[in-house]
């Protein structure tokens, strides 16, 4: 994630990631697997576009640069009419909503949530940003550079994407956990091939079913606020990243990778 808090639920296995700060890294970064179910490649994954203003143009590029072949890339996406509020940014089955709001001093940047059933397969997505750093010239964050980075870093979380680094350095991908504070800095704000490599790879196989398509709206995404995470499985807010599991069944939990901001 990129820096402050970027969250992924999983309904069956719902997870949750924020925006991030230095940590370790890995020369892989698929996200234990989770991918959307589909029977054949490419395919295209909606993005409900719920956001406003400068958000609107940076979805576009996202989305375009999400759905590049090269190194066999299969993943496309394409942006649709967005099917819930932004303010409460629900969840629509078979594809990914993207908001944008002021959702207030949480600590986080941007928010990314999938619905996980099966132990791996994305049912749903939702992608948050926060207005509330980005509208708000005391903040380094607020700049067009980090808000490109934001989104599509969150956006490549939904597809099953986890992190190249967290240490801090730029591996020039929206990927990384490298921080913009100007504008005029557009390290790190798109894919790099390294990431194609990744989803080709991740969506090498296909499935017998398919959980991509559905417009039904269905569920509540996350408040972002920590009482409903669950109990803490790993980190420490002081470190600067958490993970929280909430189990809602035997079947069904709730896990909330956080990467909090300074």
């Amino acid at each position: 994630m990129l820096r402050g808090r970027r969250v992924f639920l999983s309904l069956v296995a719902t997870v949750a990631l924020a925006v991030a700060m230095p940590g370790g890294a890995s020369a892989f970064h698929d996200w234990n697997g989770y991918h959307w179910a589909r029977t054949a490649n490419p395919f295209t994954i909606k993005l409900g576009d719920n956001v406003s203003g400068l958000w609107d143009s940076m979805l576009a590029t996202a989305s375009s640069d999400w759905s590049q072949s090269t190194a066999g890339n299969p993943v496309r996406t394409t942006v649709v009419v967005g099917n819930t509020s932004p303010k409460s940014c629900r969840p629509t089955t078979g594809r990914v909503e993207v908001c944008s709001a002021n959702y207030r001093n949480s600590g986080w940047l941007g928010l990314a949530q999938i619905w996980v059933t099966g132990g791996e397969h994305i049912v749903k997505g939702v992608v948050k940003n926060n207005d509330y750093y980005f509208g708000n010239s005391s903040y380094a964050y607020n700049n067009t550079a980090e808000m490109q980075h934001v989104i599509c870093q969150e956006i490549g979380h939904t597809l099953g994407l986890g992190h190249t680094s967290e240490d801090g350095s730029s591996q020039n991908t929206c990927m990384d956990y490298y921080h913009n504070t100007s504008g005029s800095d557009t390290t790190s704000t798109h894919p790099n091939t390294h990431d194609y490599e990744e989803l080709a790879s991740i969506y090498s196989h296909l499935d017998s079913t398919t959980t991509i398509g559905s417009s039904a709206a269905s569920g509540r995404s996350s408040s972002g606020d920590a009482s409903s995470w669950g109990r803490q499985v790993a980190g420490s807010r002081a470190s600067g990243e958490s993970v929280y599991e909430l189990r809602l069944s035997r079947s069904e939990r709730v896990i909330t990778f956080v990467i909090w901001a300074n």
